[in-house]
């Protein structure tokens, strides 16, 4: 089996690359250097030029706030990229899987979201993967959407990495307290995504570490487990102010990936813990 796989320098692109080559498995990644999905061309000779098996499409427009103010680039990645990619996939009848988010929800309320909810996204970002969805939908009966949220992994930046890099310099920092979620290890999903990408078994699904916090929880558990003494104090989200909404409520119900026989991703604790052992050990 050989597996497309973009986003290859980001956080998640790079951890299901190093899953599937532990596996046996040949992948070929590649990031904006080797193929521009805004690019309708590229995307088509470069995926045709692999004929893989499967694509797993990493690859996003993440950053929430710009995206306010960069709403065409912003589209052109979330929403054109993977309809060109979903045309590919159609056109040689294989499998795609597209990391999507759960800002495509509303947001509110506190009860976890299912993935056949009422999409309701209240940012570009948001807005723009949910087209991603849709496209993808459109075009392909073969596909699996899986909805992350709040990631950290090795290979990039993250809430993690930031607030470590803060405790350089601070010795209080505030941190909201009133957006709830679960965060999620790329270690954790890429292997995840690639017992996926081994079966049939298409669908959305929602996909983080078991457990839920607040940003605030989160930030003082980072400092805790690595032993940084740390004043956190909670802020509103009001308070914080950000350009782009965020969503108070980002849980996510994962009870699809028992019923489809996958195994739900560890506690984000154990995730953190391990995730620092081996930022510290470098």
């Amino acid at each position: 089996m050989k597996v497309f796989v973009t986003g290859v320098r980001g956080q998640l692109g790079h951890d299901v690359v190093k899953e599937l080559e532990k596996r046996g498995i040949e992948a070929v990644g590649v990031d904006i250097q080797e193929m521009d999905i805004t690019d309708e061309e590229s995307v088509s000779r470069v995926i045709l030029g692999e004929a893989p098996d499967a694509v797993i499409h990493c690859a996003a427009y993440t950053a929430v706030d710009a995206a306010e103010e960069n709403v065409d680039l912003c589209r052109r990645v979330n929403a054109d990229g993977p309809r060109y990619i979903a045309k590919v996939c159609r056109d040689l009848d294989i499998k795609m899987i597209y990391i999507s988010t759960d800002y495509v929800f509303s947001g509110q309320g506190e009860r976890p979201w299912e993935p056949e909810d009422e999409k309701a996204p209240q940012s570009v970002y948001g807005q723009t993967k949910y087209e991603g969805e849709l496209a993808v939908q459109e075009l392909l009966e073969k596909y699996f959407i899986v909805r992350i949220a709040w990631v950290f992994g090795v290979n990039g930046k993250n809430f993690v990495r930031t607030m470590l890099k803060l405790s350089e310099n601070h010795d209080v920092i505030t941190v909201v307290n009133d957006q709830f979620g679960s965060p999620t290890y790329t270690y954790d999903l890429a292997r995840l995504l690639v017992d996926m990408v081994l079966t049939d078994k298409y669908g959305v699904y929602h996909a983080t570490n078991e457990g839920i916090c607040s940003w605030y929880d989160f930030a003082c558990a980072i400092f805790e487990e690595a032993g940084i003494p740390m004043t956190v104090k909670p802020v509103s989200t009001a308070e914080y102010g950000a350009k782009a909404s965020r969503p108070a409520n980002s849980r996510m119900s994962k009870d699809k990936l028992e019923e489809n026989g996958f195994e739900r991703l560890p506690a984000w604790q154990d995730a953190l813990k391990r995730y620092l052992d081996i930022l510290l050990e470098r």
